[in-house]
């Protein structure tokens, strides 16, 4: 950013030298690049400007800063126009097709205007920052831009078709030639300034040559707008046409300054061309012009810059910087104005004043300090999930949390709606409600690489809308490859299981799997924990796989990762050894396919045998000489009393007596 120091001293109410500009500007984060002398006493001086610190691209902003660091006023010029009282709706049509692209677009009509050469100290301004003169109108539009950092256009009425004024995507096939002479071919992601007829100017980026301004302009239309940054500088970058328009654009403008600038370039505009303004202003759309409110700990910042600051010093830093603190027991609360885009944290406030008091008066210490902290309970669990999955064969994926609506819809929660982002052509533009759609998205591209018996997980963010609002959750999505559906959903249990195990330990509730009705699923269960109920399991129904092409069916299951945080840490009990032996038992028992574990279990419990302390699952076995339909499972009872060694003899009858009722609830048969 080429600025004059003439020009500077101008918004100063003490002038400053070229030594002290550059002293204070360095100081403050901006590095002089150049500096020279010019013929008439001027100093040009080429500032670094980060790309986060659009609003120093004006002499006004650079003025800002030298204020903020020397203790100088900011002298700011007053707008005074009069108008002619012809309104301008009459003379020209205004419209704006693509809001998101430009949401703040104004025009001033200006009549009779005289088209020359601009007053010496006009020239001499633009030529100290290396711009070349064209004529007043042009000139002056090009001084407010350097002045106030608000990039302007200047259109020939009388040459725009209608008169009408559209913002709106470009056409296919249509073609502009910019002011500069180039010719270039528009593509319909481009947003233009268009008449009734044809592109007048590439929005943002440069106007078109047909509409400019020349010596026989006697009317002309004068745009003050915003454009979107992503918008301008894919265009510019597209057409490999930059200017500095387009420069300022790119890293936001500011939306108090839009009017402000259209205003100070009308006056200079009617005091060196003269002409008539057309009263009013034209306007389509709405700037955010509400400042927003940031907060600072004073006992943070003196942390992490480690200097004794107090607050009342913190807050003069930033009153300087214009942010009209308030200090109340220890926070500072600051209104961040509408230019300064680059801060939304507390760190960011903490940067301000570590700025202002200077970063070459910050401490040097020989020591280091460190606080150690326990880790949260919550991040070791997360860590744990991932531990023990990943010991199960499971591996982690990270994927984006934007998909197509199409893919998304499929796993879409009952009675819920997408969230898109607006105005993007983007075909991944819907939050995702499931992370299920995105592992199975990621088992595809496995497919294509022709791995199998893959295990995958993750744990992320979903979101949806409903009626009551905005829904976010945060899950934990699993599948496995299954080659064999009915073991593949019993060894994914045992991994949920386990899981449970080891986040909570023996104090976890009861595990149960519920079966149901389940979109996305076929069959499907909810997975119950206790009373919670802590997500969904199943077999991936054939229409979920076909939809993502994959050959082979899979078993998902997506869980509420916060409730599994929840049950961290572990509890476990501790009993003294037992004093005598005990003696196992173990049964293999037929019974049929739809008979679970957990039916086992439940007839055993209702028998009670005195002296059994713990029953096991052993294992299921199917196969000859196991009838089809049915199945073999193998338990183990360890039996023990407390006082006496037991002798086989002495548990038969309670043996007995189970298989006695596993025979009459579950029409057990026993396998010998």
């Amino acid at each position: 950013m080429k600025i004059s120091l003439a020009w500077l001293n101008v918004y100063l109410d003490r002038p400053v030298d070229a030594d002290e500009a550059e002293r204070l500007l360095t100081s403050q984060g901006f590095p002089i690049e150049e500096r020279a002398s010019q013929p008439n006493g001027d100093v040009m001086m080429d500032v670094e400007v980060t790309s986060n610190r659009g609003d120093c691209l004006s002499h006004l902003g650079v003025a800002r800063e030298i204020c903020a660091g020397s203790g100088r006023s900011l002298i700011v010029p007053e707008n005074e126009v009069s108008e002619s009282g012809e309104w301008p709706a009459s003379a020209v049509k205004l419209s704006v097709d693509d809001p998101e692209g430009c949401p703040y677009y104004t025009a001033r009509v200006i009549r009779g205007v005289k088209v020359g050469p601009s007053p010496q100290w006009l020239r001499e301004r633009l030529e100290a920052i290396g711009l070349r003169s064209v004529n007043n109108i042009v000139d002056i539009t090009n001084y407010v831009l350097m002045k106030t950092g608000q990039p302007l256009h200047a259109f020939d009425l009388t040459m725009l078709a209608g008169p009408e004024i559209r913002v709106r995507r470009a056409k296919k096939g249509e073609t502009i030639k910019a002011i500069d002479g180039s010719e270039h071919e528009l593509s319909e992601s481009m947003l233009v300034i268009a008449d009734a007829e044809r592109p007048c100017a590439v929005a943002g980026v440069m106007g078109g040559l047909e509409s400019e301004v020349t010596e026989k302009t006697e009317d002309i239309l004068l745009e003050a707008a915003i454009f979107e940054p992503l918008t301008v500088r894919s265009t510019s970058r597209a057409l490999k046409l930059a200017s500095d328009s387009s420069f300022r654009f790119e890293r936001r403008v500011d939306p108090r300054g839009v009017s402000w600038a259209s205003l100070r370039a009308t006056q200079l505009i009617l005091e060196l061309a003269g002409g008539s303004l057309s009263a009013g202003e034209l306007a389509v759309g709405q700037p955010d012009m509400e400042p927003t409110t940031l907060s600072l700990r004073g006992d943070r910042c003196r942390t992490l810059l480690g200097m004794d600051l107090s607050d009342q010093q913190q807050a003069d830093y930033l009153n300087k910087l214009g942010f009209e603190p308030h200090v109340s027991e220890g926070v500072i609360r600051c209104t961040i104005p509408t230019y300064r885009f680059d801060l939304t944290r507390e760190v960011d406030l903490i940067e301000e004043v570590a700025r202002l008091h200077g970063m070459d008066a910050i401490p040097v210490t020989e020591k280091i300090s460190l606080v150690a902290r326990a880790e949260e309970a919550r991040v070791t669990a997360r860590k744990l999930i991932g531990t023990c999955l990943e010991g199960q064969g499971f591996h982690e994926t990270v994927t984006p949390s934007l998909s197509e609506p199409a893919e998304a819809e499929v796993l879409l929660p009952d009675g819920g709606s997408l969230i898109q982002l607006e105005g993007q052509r983007r075909t991944d533009r819907a939050l995702r409600p499931s992370l299920l759609a995105s592992l199975l998205h990621c088992r595809k591209i496995n497919q294509d690489h022709g791995n199998h018996g893959v295990r995958l997980f993750e744990a992320a963010a979903v979101w949806w809308s409903t009626p009551e609002g905005k829904q976010e959750r945060r899950r934990l999505g699993l599948l496995m490859d299954a080659e064999d559906p009915a073991e593949s959903l019993r060894v994914l249990k045992g991994a949920i299981a386990e899981l449970i195990e080891a986040l909570a330990g023996s104090g976890a509730d009861e595990l149960a799997f519920a079966e149901a009705d389940l979109r996305g699923y076929e069959p499907g269960a909810r997975v119950l924990l206790g009373e919670r109920e802590l997500g969904q399991f199943g077999l991936a129904s054939k229409k979920l796989t076909d939809h993502f092409d994959l050959q082979n069916r899979v078993v998902l299951a997506e869980l509420d990762l916060d409730v599994l945080l929840d049950l961290y840490p572990p509890a476990y009990s501790a009993a003294v050894p037992p004093r005598m032996p005990g003696i196992e038992r173990d049964l293999s028992v037929i019974v049929d396919e739809s008979v679970a574990w957990s039916a086992i279990e439940g007839v055993i419990d209702g028998v009670s045998p005195e002296r059994m302390e713990r029953l096991d699952f052993l294992g299921i076995y199917r196969g000859k000489p196991v009838p089809k339909g049915r199945k073999s499972l193998s338990l183990r009872m360890l039996f023990r009393d407390p006082e006496q060694t037991l002798r086989h003899d002495a548990v038969d009858g309670e043996v007995d007596a189970v298989v006695a009722a596993l025979t009459q609830k579950v029409g057990a048969e026993l396998r010998v």
